[in-house]
């Protein structure tokens, strides 16, 4: 093949290319509803409702704080380009003043697509009926899940109407789920003989699945930004634990143990198992999806309060 042929094919060959290339980078990378969740256990939700119509952008990083969180640009820009976005509410984020909301207002999101997915839930309170003292941890009751689940799947139907049929069934799903879990945790810890149902962690995070399945609260400190016991929480808790008596204690995945093993060494009460409070578990591990962050924490509290 002469030189010329061979500069002349490679010319056409470059033309070819290059519309190839141009026709792929007009082309969206997905059809799918954009959607800017806060938290793990909240995008999980998502997710499932969503199925295979969202792409879900996850904010908040396991291992990370969802109470206090500073955005990348990355996170900046899927915000601005969402098409819905999730937060908990009950204060998860900082409330209204809190860095959920700075980040919407600064990319300028629609508040008629904004949704907290904790419309709804009866707020509780850590120390007294100040909005500032919300307790924002709902999830760890299976009913709280499942009404956060129904405010997910009108969110999308709201934003996304010609993929309602699959929300509502994915919804469905969900529901069914969360409802056999809600009725494992009364078998297996609301009906417990009353001297066993007695739940001590280190944060007041189950103040929720305590009021739903009659547990004695027991816990150091009310939230979990303190972590570094004072003496006078580690002496509330000796005497809480003295008086009630419970079957173990139990730690969350996200806070400093020693506290709580001073309180077991004190007491004599052994530490049974980590729980599950702010977020999942990291991805591969038990719980890393929020039906299996509510089953681990079953088994855990079941066996645990169940000890003799």
């Amino acid at each position: 093949m002469s030189r010329r042929w061979i500069v002349a094919l490679l010319s056409v060959c470059a033309v070819f290319l290059a519309g190839c290339t141009t026709a792929e980078s007009d082309t969206p990378a997905s059809d799918n509803l954009r959607v800017v969740s806060t938290f793990s256990i909240l995008s999980d939700i998502v997710s499932e409702v969503g199925g295979e119509h969202v792409d879900v952008y996850n904010l908040v990083p396991v291992g990370q704080d969802p109470h206090e969180f500073d955005s990348t640009p990355t996170d900046t820009k899927a915000m601005a380009d969402a098409d819905a976005v999730f937060y908990n509410g009950l204060n998860l984020e900082g409330g209204e003043n809190g860095w959920a909301w700075r980040m919407i207002e600064t990319v300028e999101h629609p508040e008629d697509h904004t949704y907290a997915a904790s419309e709804g839930i009866e707020p509780l309170y850590l120390t007294d009926d100040s909005d500032e003292t919300v307790n924002p941890h709902a999830f760890v009751d299976p009913n709280a899940g499942m009404l956060m689940a129904k405010n997910v799947a009108e969110g999308l139907i709201d934003v996304d109407p010609a993929n309602a049929e699959a929300y509502e069934q994915n919804l469905a799903d969900c529901l069914a789920s969360l409802d056999e879990l809600a009725q494992r945790y009364q078998e297996e810890i609301g009906d417990l003989p009353e001297e066993r149902r007695v739940l001590v962690t280190s944060e007041r995070a189950f103040q929720y699945l305590a009021e739903s399945y009659d547990l004695e609260e027991g816990y150091i400190w009310a939230i979990d930004t303190d972590e570094i016991a004072t003496p006078d929480q580690l002496i509330s808790t000796v005497e809480f634990v003295n008086e009630h008596e419970p079957p173990s204690l139990f730690i969350e995945s996200n806070v400093s143990q020693a506290p709580m093993e001073s309180i077991a060494h004190e007491t004599g009460v052994d530490i049974h198992a980590t729980v599950f409070s702010d977020e999942l578990a990291p991805e591969g591990q038990p719980g890393d999806t929020y039906l299996s962050f509510l089953e681990e924490n079953l088994t855990r509290m079941s066996d645990g309060l169940s000890q003799q």
